[in-house]
């Protein structure tokens, strides 16, 4: 009797519980608590939460390879390049590229706010990291989660989880971390500077703008084709007006379904033998200083432009440079509405908000370009 109820008490997973596990456990359960409780980026956030728990729970066999559901979620979704970019051809199908449009020079924030990708990028091999690692962690600079994802799992697959995480975790906390990088590098009466107004976009421009650029990049980095192609195919559904149907499913039913489809695995790519070293600290360090970078070379950059411009640029628009849509351009906004609340910023944001989207993008496919070839 006694040597059937040991049996039966080992093929529990109470058996196999380490204290890795259980602080794995409290963190899933702290990015639950973040995402239901602060807001913080929940639609990815919580289900990455429960993947962690999942991943963590002994004999489960839910990343067992090969067989595991979570492993083919994985496998199939983010191994096989399929989920980030579907999540692309969702945010082309939610971008307004008109601001941009409107102001072209405002596209060289986008670029100049990849500055921390960068940086970061040749401080992360300074420390240990390899070359494939180091790309995978400066990338995190441009606070684009998708494509976070999409880089770590062609080159670090091992560290998507913990990029991921980071990646997302500091697109949440854009209202906490860029306000005083913001304030701290410019002055009150520059960010006071109204823009001058813009010109109205025709709808042409905007139906050949995701024509033009798809040709553009892509020739350009053939490597971004994935997600640039389906952010402009995205975008394409929303400017010609003709294909309502299409630009809703992918706005609201096909990125819902594939949000779901994308935390919970890479959650589970967190189980406590992977996540708990200490380079994973320094991935979330380096993270959180490749994104306060891209931040203030952004600002650097605008203020660097009105040295030779007679239209002024309000700094704060650098800010807005890294790929939080629409995050950054809602801080660049409040933070102007406090020197001066007639000073209306959002729409201006929204131009280099934009344009750092498709700047990431390039970023990452420069590095698989380098590294892959």
């Amino acid at each position: 009797m006694t040597s059937h109820l040991t049996s039966l008490v080992k093929t529990t997973g109470f058996v196999y519980l380490t204290p890795g596990i259980i602080v794995m456990w409290v963190i899933g359960l702290a990015l639950i608590y973040l995402a239901i409780k602060k807001d913080y980026e929940p639609l990815l956030l919580l289900p990455i939460g429960f993947g962690i728990l999942l991943a963590n729970l002994p004999l489960s066999g839910l990343m067992t390879p090969e067989e595991g559901l979570l492993w083919k979620f994985y496998e199939y979704g983010i191994h096989w390049e399929i989920i980030p970019p579907i999540i692309f051809l969702g945010i082309g199908a939610f971008t307004d590229f008109g601001p941009l449009l409107a102001n072209p020079r405002l596209i060289f924030l986008g670029a100049g706010a990849q500055a921390g990708v960068y940086i970061t990028f040749f401080a992360a091999q300074a420390m240990g990291f390899d070359i494939m690692e180091a790309a995978t962690i400066g990338i995190i600079g441009g606070a684009d989660g998708p494509t976070t994802i999409f880089l770590a799992s062609k080159i670090a697959p091992q560290l998507l989880g913990a990029c991921a995480v980071a990646a997302y975790s500091y697109m949440a906390m854009v209202p906490i971390i860029q306000p005083p990088i913001m304030r701290l590098m410019t002055t009150e009466a520059e960010r006071k500077i109204k823009m001058a107004k813009s010109r109205k976009v025709t709808k042409l421009e905007k139906i050949l703008f995701p024509l033009v650029s798809t040709f553009l990049i892509i020739l350009l980095v053939p490597a971004s084709a994935p997600l640039i192609s389906m952010l402009m195919l995205g975008n394409l559904f929303r400017e010609s007006g003709v294909v309502e149907r299409l630009k809703h499913a992918a706005q609201n039913e096909l990125m819902n379904i594939v949000t779901i489809f994308l935390g919970v695995p890479i959650g589970a790519t967190m189980n406590a033998e992977a996540f708990l070293q200490p380079k994973v600290i320094f991935i979330f360090v380096l993270g959180l200083c490749a994104f306060m970078i891209s931040t203030a070379t952004g600002i650097l950059l605008a203020k660097l432009m009105n040295l030779f411009s007679t239209k002024k640029i309000n700094p704060l628009l650098g800010a807005a440079g890294v790929s939080a849509v629409p995050m950054a351009a809602r801080v660049v906004h409040k933070v102007g509405t406090e020197a001066d609340k007639k000073n209306y910023l959002l729409m201006y944001a929204m131009g280099p908000n934009v344009a750092g989207v498709i700047g990431t993008v390039i970023a990452a496919g420069i590095f698989l370009t380098l590294l892959t070839s």
